[in-house]
């Protein structure tokens, strides 16, 4: 649901644009954890604006960020704060805990005590991996969603801010290698595709206030989904 919303908020804001576009393609793969890469759709016509480039780009994180809100909610309900055994050396998986992760772990729970923590329900572990692929839509480097808002906002100097999130992914790594994979991914994108996003026919022309404000709701939502050790 979290996946199909966002590729469907992209869907229709192409919809809306006349931009033709597929209708979402799902990725099913046997992770133990997920079942799936993800999902995405494919656009056939270079888009001709910054305002359509704008709103498609950021639709899908949108979409996905409302339906995975209240699929944490629920799924923090579901889940249980369970003592963790003493010299426990059996199988388990221990994830980031972003902002709103935390947050809505307290408004759940309150403060978890030393000794204990909170045993996910598979719906939060939904919630969870949701926040995850909107932290890797929103980084803004190429034609990520993030690249295309940034591209929106910024012009050519967006070319700038994607070769500094490059560099930022590049450090992630030595922090975590739970980066390394999307920092050899997003590499890999800017060479084949190269560093500079393709151009709009209004580049010079800025955005209007609402949608910087929605720019600036992109970024919250980045920060809020974002865990520096996933």
């Amino acid at each position: 649901a979290i996946l199909g919303a966002h590729e469907f908020g992209h869907y229709y804001a192409c919809r809306y644009y006349g931009v033709d576009a597929s209708l979402p393609y799902f990725l099913p793969v046997p992770l133990p954890l997920t079942g799936t890469l993800g999902a995405f759709i494919r656009i056939r016509q270079q888009i001709p604006t910054k305002r359509a480039l704008f709103d498609i780009g950021i639709a899908g994180p949108i979409a996905g960020f409302v339906v995975l809100i209240p699929v944490l909610m629920i799924g923090m309900y579901m889940s249980q704060v369970i003592e963790v055994p003493k010299n426990f050396d059996g199988a388990v998986y221990e994830l980031g805990e972003p902002l709103l992760f935390k947050a809505v772990a307290w408004l759940t729970f309150g403060a978890v005590p030393e000794g204990y923590t909170v045993n996910m329900h598979p719906v939060a572990f939904a919630a969870w991996f949701g926040m995850l692929a909107t932290t890797l839509n929103l980084f803004p480097i190429g034609q990520t969603d993030g690249g295309h808002v940034s591209y929106a906002v910024l012009g050519r100097y967006s070319t700038f801010l994607s070769f500094g999130t490059l560099a930022g992914l590049v450090g992630l790594s030595f922090v975590s290698m739970s980066w390394v994979v999307w920092t050899v991914l997003m590499t890999a994108m800017l060479i084949v595709v190269g560093p500079t996003h393709p151009t709009t026919i209004d580049e010079h022309v800025p955005l209007d206030r609402s949608r910087l404000w929605l720019a600036g709701f992109a970024l919250a939502m980045f920060v809020l989904c974002f865990s520096p050790v996933p």
